[in-house]
């Protein structure tokens, strides 16, 4: 009896460890969009919908989990495991576009998602969220959180605290308090996320904000979130429509401890047409990457390179007639995604000019189901 407490002990204690083990190299990258569109170009704080599809679907094509926000605090607790690579997709403000284009895609998907809201914007008319579009997404894979009662800039709030502590303290009990009632008797729900606007925070709203009830409030800081960050001032990646470095960072896994760790998706807006598109993907692994440049004017034919990852530059092959810019890959893709750099100068100049950048994926599975033998 007593070595099977013994074996029973080391087991439980075995079990342990490696649950700590996990939750340690657990990271979890938590992404923030503002507003969508579908006619409008892309700006810092919009996103066209077709790129933000191609996001969440390069998402899925790196075998990442999108998790929600209530197994994000779970796990933060300690109370709940998470898969290592793990992604929470919120969004700020409350913009109606969040509804229209962004809405079907994560239903899509399955993706469950996070809405920052600050109350002056429920309902707001024009471009707002209405309490009805919210209350649907609620009841398919949404959750909401605090954003605020009015979005005051930085210059407010210090405004505001400049006026003394007790002038402060009732400042942030409209801004962090009235704001998180206002969203728990309206929509029957318990509210315990905070996102800062601006990412802007001081010592008393961090103290503010606890006494409050909440249990995780966010930056604008870009990084992983780990379990032992401290969850009043947790990282987030605020997506922005003109810079495609921010998705590949907060996509890049490279760092995990898993043996399957993954490289960061980039998924462009770029000024000519290419094959594979960026952020899709393919199942062959010798596809045959191109570029159409045919709308690109005065480039210099001879200055043209191509790199590819794990190839670096290649002998891409250009169709005078056509401004094609081809090459086959010679060697199958091992990796779940592939780099493509173009470069080329102007006529006339001597500098290269701005890389184009983009990526595609490789399902490696569909990769490597063999091809079916019939009988002749």
């Amino acid at each position: 009896m007593t070595v099977i407490r013994i074996s029973t002990f080391l087991l439980m204690l075995c079990i342990g460890v490696l649950r700590a083990q996990q939750a340690d190299s657990t990271q979890v990258s938590v992404l923030g969009y503002h507003e969508l569109s579908d006619g409008d170009k892309n700006t810092e704080m919009r996103i066209i919908t077709s790129k933000f599809r191609k996001q969440m679907e390069a998402i899925k094509a790196l075998g990442l989990s999108v998790i929600s926000m209530e197994d994000f605090i779970a796990w933060k607790k300690g109370q709940k495991t998470i898969p290592e690579r793990s992604i929470v997709i919120t969004f700020d403000d409350g913009w109606k576009s969040v509804y229209t284009e962004a809405f079907p895609v994560l239903r899509e998907l399955g993706y469950p998602f996070h809405l920052f809201l600050y109350k002056s914007y429920v309902d707001g008319g024009g471009r707002a969220l209405t309490t009805q579009m919210i209350k649907e997404m609620m009841n398919h894979g949404g959750s909401i959180g605090c954003h605020s009662y009015t979005h005051p800039l930085p210059s407010m709030v210090k405004g505001n605290l400049e006026k003394g502590p007790e002038h402060f303290q009732a400042y942030l009990k409209t801004e962090m308090l009235r704001s998180k009632e206002f969203l728990e008797k309206h929509f029957e729900t318990k509210i315990n996320t905070y996102a800062f606007p601006g990412g802007f925070h001081t010592p008393e709203m961090l103290a503010f904000a606890e006494e409050a009830g909440y249990e995780a409030m966010f930056t604008v800081n870009f990084g992983k979130v780990r379990i032992a960050d401290a969850s009043e001032t947790l990282n987030r990646y605020i997506i922005l429509g003109t810079h495609d470095t921010y998705f590949t960072q907060a996509t890049n896994f490279v760092g995990a401890t898993n043996a399957n760790s993954v490289r960061g998706a980039a998924i462009p807006v770029l000024p000519f047409p290419v094959s594979p598109l960026p952020g899709s993907t393919v199942e062959r692994r010798l596809p045959v990457i191109s570029a159409d440049l045919s709308t690109l004017e005065g480039i210099d034919m001879e200055s043209l390179k191509l790199f590819v990852g794990g190839f670096g530059e290649v002998d891409a092959v250009i169709d005078p007639e056509t401004k094609l810019l081809s090459w086959q890959v010679t060697r199958p893709l091992r990796l779940p995604t592939c780099d493509v750099t173009l470069r080329y100068r102007l006529l006339g100049n001597t500098s290269y000019e701005t890389p184009a950048k983009w990526t595609f994926l490789i399902d490696l599975e569909a990769a490597y189901i063999p091809a079916r033998v019939t009988a002749e």
